[in-house]
């Protein structure tokens, strides 16, 4: 399901939802959504890899940077077996709660 910044916001408070930025390493640098619980990048050789090791009960938001990256993560989650996946749309560029930098 596609969800807003709002809903978003929500979601981060809540412990029952995973947050995946699947941006580049470059991208995370330059800014997150304070709360991300995972990066992992979706041009990654192992990125297949790397979502088959997550657990298929948990609920996930994943997001990148306009939306379009994170809806082609979770076509291929639920192709996965994943059932519990929000994409943040419009991306970080239309989160308006606290960006984080390290």
């Amino acid at each position: 399901s596609n969800i807003n910044a709002e809903e978003m916001i929500t979601m981060l408070a809540d412990t029952e939802y995973v947050i995946i930025d699947v941006r580049t390493p470059g991208e995370w640098k330059a800014g997150y959504i304070h709360g991300t619980d995972k990066f992992i990048d979706i041009n990654s050789e192992d990125f297949e890899d790397q979502i088959l090791g997550l657990d298929k009960t948990k609920n996930y938001v994943i997001y990148c940077r306009s939306g379009n990256r994170s809806s082609k993560a979770c076509e291929l989650m639920s192709r996965k077996g994943f059932s519990k996946l929000h994409n943040l749309s419009g991306g970080i560029n239309k989160y308006t709660g606290e960006i984080k930098k390290d």
